[in-house]
């Protein structure tokens, strides 16, 4: 069975790399090129391939909103990201969008004809990259979170408040607050009223 392709990738040199990849493969046809996600959309709807090689970072419409006006158009092509990004910020957004497989633009030749074989018949496909940065997430213990008690130490300490000034304000003791600076530290992974201050304001919780 012959497997159909769409590439959508914004740069002229890679699509003519990929198509002429493809074509002498045998079990393979590209029925269009796009260079940007609208145009992708367009063809996957109008030529109904079976896999779209889906660049993420193009101008105009990105991949990810691409894959995701496919995924809500009930469109039957599969979305395999070719890309040479493999940060969370471009992995977890296009895998939620509906994407059905990750690969990079390094991977081999003979990689990348079994993950377009598995993206068609509707398998997830991930480099072994990805499928290690994704794991390790996994494996990652979840953050405890702050008690508002804690938060609300936290908040005075970062105000630059004293232990003795939070607990005069807060209206416990001074050994309250330190214990509840030394829950802040454990739940945050830090040592010291800078460093959780610093983390509390990257996660949002001041």
């Amino acid at each position: 069975m012959t497997i159909t392709l769409v590439i959508a990738d914004d740069h002229p040199v890679v699509r003519d790399g990929l198509r002429g990849i493809f074509a002498a493969a045998e079990g393979f046809e590209v029925l269009g090129e796009a260079a940007d996600g609208a145009e992708a959309v367009a063809l996957a709807e109008r030529l109904r391939p079976d896999v779209v090689l889906m660049d993420l970072r193009m101008p105009g419409t990105d991949g990810v909103t691409a894959i995701g006006r496919l995924a809500k158009s009930g469109s039957s092509a599969r979305v395999l990201v070719l890309t040479t990004y493999d940060t969370d910020s471009d992995v977890l957004p296009a895998l939620e969008a509906g994407a059905t497989g990750y690969l990079l633009k390094d991977a081999p030749r003979e990689e990348l004809f079994r993950g377009v074989r598995a993206a068609a018949r509707g398998e997830a496909v991930l480099s072994p990259a990805v499928a290690s940065r994704l794991l390790g997430q996994m494996r990652a213990p979840v953050p405890e979170e702050l008690s508002a008690r804690e938060v609300e130490v936290l908040g005075l300490v970062a105000s630059g408040c004293t232990n003795k000034q939070a607990a005069t304000r807060l209206f416990i003791s001074e050994a309250t607050v330190k214990t509840h600076l030394l829950h802040v530290y454990a739940k945050l992974g830090v040592k010291d009223r800078a460093a959780a201050v610093a983390v509390a304001f990257q996660r949002g919780l001041l």
